[in-house]
């Protein structure tokens, strides 16, 4: 089982929020996906902003959060700003 520090994007910071919702290691983190995990960590953190599920997506896709395509970004910006009405 890889740690999740061994992913791209994901420093000791995340990794430490991933931990205190249930995400030890980088399979789990692929297996749960980007938008479950935002999800979680929205709901135990609930002012980490969109970057995050960024950050999320780009560990999962081997990818620099900054250089996800656009039509990624935007799907996973309408996500995020989903889940303010859904879990207010």
């Amino acid at each position: 089982m890889a740690s999740l520090t061994s992913m791209k994007n994901i420093g000791k910071n995340i990794a430490k929020k991933l931990s205190t919702v249930g995400i030890n290691t980088s399979e789990e983190l692929i297996e749960i996906g980007s938008k479950r995990a935002f999800k979680r960590m929205k709901e135990v953190y609930p002012k980490i902003c969109s970057v995050y599920i960024y950050t999320l997506e780009g560990a999962i896709t081997d990818t620099d959060y900054n250089k996800l395509p656009e039509n990624t970004k935007k799907e996973l910006k309408a996500y995020s700003d989903s889940l303010k009405f859904e879990l207010h």
